[in-house]
C-alpha cells in the first residue's frame, strides 16, 4: 500500500509527477481544493460546512478540513492507498493527520519532498502560459504552441496568469518555506521523508518510480 504525501513548492512538478504516479499505482490524487469540491458537491455535512465558510470568503478551519480529509481517506478507492498534495500544510495539521490515518488502519508511509533550485522555478513559473478558453497548459521554451500565442487544442488565446511573474512567486515561495521546514523535519525525524531534486522532470521520475515499485 502507497500512501504518499507529495510536497514541493510552486513551480516543482508536483502537478507532472503526480499524474504519473496515480496512473502507474492507480491510486487516487487528493488535493484539499478537489476535496473541498467533491465533498461540497456530495452535500456530505462537513460540504456543507467547508461551503460556508467558503462561500463567506473565510478559510476553512482545521478541525473540518481535517474531517474532511478523514471522510475522504475513509473512501474505498483509498484502498490500495492514496497520494496527498497540498495537505498538511502545518505541524497541527500533521499531528491529527497521523492520528486520524491510524484511526482508519491507512497510515502515511512516504513523504516525498521534491527540492527545486528557485531560478529553475522562475523560469517554470514565469514562462507558463495558458488557453483562455479551455485552459491548456503551455510554456514559452518547455511547451510551445505551434503558432506563437495560440492555443493548439481550440485557437484560443494563450495568457499568463496574473500571479505567474517572480514578485509573486518570491511571496508564495517566502511563504510555503516558512510553512514547510517544520514539516520536513517533523516526516525527517519519523524516517518518512524522502527529498529529491527537482531540476530534471525525466531525471526524477524514474527515480520515484524506484523507490515506490521497492514497497
Amino acid at each position: 500500500m502507497l500512501n504518499i504525501i507529495l510536497m514541493g513548492p510552486p513551480g516543482a512538478g508536483k502537478g507532472t509527477q503526480a499524474k504519473i504516479l496515480i496512473a502507474k499505482f492507480n491510486i487516487p490524487h487528493i488535493s484539499t481544493g478537489d476535496m473541498f469540491r467533491e465533498a461540497i458537491k456530495e452535500g456530505t455535512p462537513l460540504g456543507k460546512l467547508a461551503a460556508s465558510y467558503i462561500n463567506d470568503g473565510h478559510l476553512v478551519p482545521d478541525d473540518v478540513t481535517i474531517g474532511l480529509v478523514k471522510e475522504r481517506l475513509s473512501k474505498d478507492d483509498c484502498a490500495n492507498g492514496y497520494l496527498l498534495d497540498g495537505f498538511p500544510r502545518t505541524i497541527p495539521q500533521a499531528e491529527a493527520l497521523e492520528v486520524l490515518t491510524k484511526e482508519i488502519g491507512r497510515e502515511v508511509n512516504y513523504v516525498i519532498n521534491i527540492d527545486t533550485p528557485k531560478e529553475e522555478l522562475v523560469s517554470r513559473i514565469c514562462g507558463r502560459r495558458v488557453c483562455k478558453k479551455c485552459g491548456a497548459p503551455y510554456h514559452i521554451v518547455n511547451v510551445k504552441p505551434k503558432v506563437d500565442g495560440v492555443c493548439d487544442i481550440c485557437g484560443g488565446e494563450l495568457v499568463q496568469r496574473p500571479d505567474d511573474n517572480e514578485e509573486a512567486l518570491n511571496i508564495r515561495l517566502e511563504a510555503y518555506t516558512k510553512q514547510t521546514k517544520p514539516l520536513l523535519d517533523f516526516y525527517a525525524k519519523k524516517g518518512l521523508l524522502k527529498t529529491f531534486s527537482g531540476k530534471s522532470r525525466e531525471e526524477l521520475t524514474p527515480q520515484l518510480l524506484e523507490l515506490l515499485e521497492g514497497k
